[in-house]
């Protein structure tokens, strides 16, 4: 929290006098900026309607091995779009007999690649023709001299644990020139790629044809029997807002394309509901996340498992800072990658690369790409190169396959983001502890001992306030509410100082106790009772989120309670109101009333987006300046503000409107001093 603008803060006048409260609960770190971070974050994690793991399925499957059919075949010179460049592959291919197409699963190069080999062995000009057959190998496998059939085309896979493809490849093509044969090769993105790419030889980079083109053709050859009206349906279809909103990817790729025709069809005919539409639409992000992860394993062993794991790690790093600085997602991905690598053998140290061979190459193996974007400092935004995924569903998806069905990772990301919650930038820290509340719960009995607990016990202000947002994030959930609450009351009647802290500053979002009334009733109890410097941090919090008259109203109400630290809380809190940027005072929910005022003071903003919480801030106000326990600091402070608006007329004309009401309403004139001071600083304006 920032100093009071434009306040000089007067000397401790005596032990039973409060002071404006200086700073908050990190120490001048964090605060600015937290507001953008937690929004994105909760945009790109907290989706309601995720589905759950996708159980394996046929769609999910690889094709089977041996000759193509000629139905396939049939269905191929149908629908098939070329890809970018189709035709000089081909000639390549028809001079050298061996191609590799470099590109990622499920753009089409499969697809490619048979009509390339079907071009060149079946084609229409017999003349043209090898007339072979088109052969699919299974994955991995490497046709040896006399398994090639003179004339034939062979569509195979480069084997995973293949890292230098060049020498196999030279023999692969003097095998297939010999025989008359050709062969497709199709070599994922990675390290083997970028070497072939870089030797020229045998290798072309794959761009896929557009997802557009293939899903229309798609559905023309589905639907190509029926009558004309459904295929428009279909087309009609595709284009609404709601399945775009439940496919939650940019553009699909040619594969998915394909398997979403095959779902419109099916709605057209009335073999598919709406809601069965939708719900397969769900699927498609779910899917890619299942398929990253289930070959990020191989090889398993380093180093040549590192470039996996690193690829891994930049997909799990965007899934917690998608639409953040390309800087941070690039260095939180290296300390995850260094965490899945010591996780996997404890006796290699890995490095980093220094140069990329193909920039941009990692991004798009994660389906990611870098735009223009903008970071929060509080007092000022900068203009940063962003990356996000190319989806608004794949974030959560890699978090929670991550999560879910791979228990080993678990590990590593429970302590990199830990060190995350440590870093001083919310940009860094809030988007960490967000991710780690929406892990909390989905396995709150795990992330409660791997996360939670050591963040909370931690000596750092960052990682305590980083584990009362993940607590406040992991209560969204009403399984877990009720565990998160009974916790926050054990540590708030326990011993422990920072977990007592932690209690405090957890139910500042509103969220744990299951309203903003019970987290004020948690808030006003005895076993919280401190300096009031965290208390009245947590209850101005609540006073700029999503329910401020419920607030002013407790505050009220504890000014006339008997108890002392009810009352300091309240006066405390009121002096916090006028002194605090609302922008420092970003919690889990959205106040939209609230934005147009970021840069104000919160009283100031309450005052100009809810008119009618004036009465009320005037009674706090005019307590605060009429009792000796705090008059000093509330003049100083009411000073402070009335000077700050003055920088600004649409905070001076606020001002202006509210302060005859403090001079003037209630049953107690303003402090003759107080109202003296407060009319010379309006006529030095």
């Amino acid at each position: 929290m920032s100093e009071p603008d434009g306040i000089d803060t007067p000397a401790d006048p005596g032990p039973r006098r409060l002071d404006i409260p200086r700073g908050g609960p990190l120490d001048g770190a964090g605060e600015a900026g937290g507001a953008r971070a937690a929004r994105e974050a909760r945009a790109h994690l907290r989706l309601t309607d995720c589905p759950p793991r996708p159980p394996d399925t046929d769609e999910n499957r690889p094709l089977p091995e041996g000759p193509v059919t000629r139905e396939e075949l049939a269905l191929l010179r149908r629908v098939h779009r070329p890809a970018p460049g189709h035709a000089a592959m081909r000639e390549r291919l028809r001079h050298t007999h061996l191609l590799a197409l470099c590109g990622e699963p499920g753009t089409g190069r499969a697809w490619t690649g048979l009509a390339l080999l079907a071009e060149l062995t079946e084609g229409d000009d017999p003349a043209e023709a090898a007339g072979g057959q088109v052969v699919r190998l299974g994955s991995g496998a490497v046709p040896a001299g006399p398994q090639i059939e003179r004339g034939h085309g062979y569509l195979l896979e480069l084997p995973a644990d293949e890292t230098d493809p060049g020498p196999l490849l030279d023999r692969l093509r003097a095998r297939f020139t010999e025989r008359g044969a050709f062969g497709v090769v199709l070599v994922a993105d990675g390290p083997a790629a970028d070497r072939l790419l870089s030797a020229r030889r045998h290798a072309v980079p794959y761009e896929p044809p557009p997802a557009a083109e293939v899903l229309d053709h798609q559905l023309s050859d589905l639907l190509a029997d029926k009558p004309a009206e459904l295929l428009d349906l279909a087309r009609a279809t595709a284009a609404r807002p709601d399945v775009a909103d439940a496919l939650g990817l940019d553009e699909p790729r040619p594969g998915e394309a394909a398997r979403l025709a095959r779902h419109l069809a099916a709605h057209a005919e009335g073999r598919l509901s709406d809601e069965g539409l939708l719900e397969r639409c769900r699927d498609f992000a779910p899917d890619q996340a299942r398929a990253w992860f289930d070959g990020a394993g191989r090889p398993g062993t380093l180093p040549a498992a590192l470039p996996a794991l690193r690829t891994a790690a930049l997909r799990i790093a965007l899934a917690v800072f998608n639409g953040s600085a390309h800087s941070l997602t690039a260095e939180a991905a290296e300390l995850l990658t260094w965490e899945l690598a010591v996780t996997l053998d404890p006796q290699y140290a890995p490095g980093r690369p220094l140069f990329a061979v193909r920039p941009g190459a990692g991004l798009a193996a994660a389906r990611a790409v870098c735009c223009d974007g903008v970071e929060d400092l509080g007092d000022a935004s900068v203009a940063v190169r962003a990356v996000r995924f190319q989806g608004r569903r794949l974030a959560s998806a890699v978090l929670y396959e991550a999560w879910d069905g791979h228990h080993n990772v678990r590990g590593p990301m429970a302590r990199w983001l830990r060190a995350l919650c440590d870093d001083p930038r919310p940009q860094v820290w809030v988007r960490a502890a967000v991710a780690a509340g929406v892990l909390c719960a989905r396995d709150y009995l795990y992330g409660f001992v791997e996360l939670l607990l050591p963040l909370a016990r931690a000596d750092s202000p960052v990682q305590r306030m980083a584990a009362a947002t993940a607590l406040a994030e992991a209560a969204r959930d009403d399984g877990v509410r009720p565990a998160v609450d009974g916790l926050l009351r054990g540590w708030a009647l326990g011993d422990d100082a920072r977990e007592r802290e932690t209690a405090v500053l957890a139910h500042g979002y509103g969220l744990a106790a299951g309203s903003v009334r019970a987290s004020l009733e948690e808030l006003a109890r005895p076993a919280y009772a401190d300096d009031g410097r965290t208390t009245s941090y947590s209850v101005l919090r609540l006073l700029a989120g999503t329910d401020p008259e419920a607030v002013l109203a407790a505050l009220a109400a504890w000014l006339h309670d008997t108890r002392r630290p009810r009352r300091d809380l309240a006066l405390l809190t009121v002096l916090r109101a006028v002194t605090t940027r609302t922008s420092h005072l970003w919690g889990l929910g959205e106040v939209p009333e609230l934005e147009p005022y970021a840069a104000w003071p919160l009283a100031t903003a309450l005052l100009a987006a809810r008119p009618g919480s004036a009465p009320r801030l005037a009674e706090l106000l005019r307590a605060a300046l009429t009792w000796a326990r705090s008059a000093a600091a509330a003049e100083d402070a009411l000073v402070g503000w009335i000077r700050r608006a003055a920088r600004d007329d649409r905070q001076l004309a606020v001002l202006y409107g509210f302060l005859p009401r403090l001079a003037h309403d209630g049953d107690e004139p303003l402090d003759v001093r107080a109202a003296t001071r407060i009319r010379e600083v309006l006529e030095a304006l």
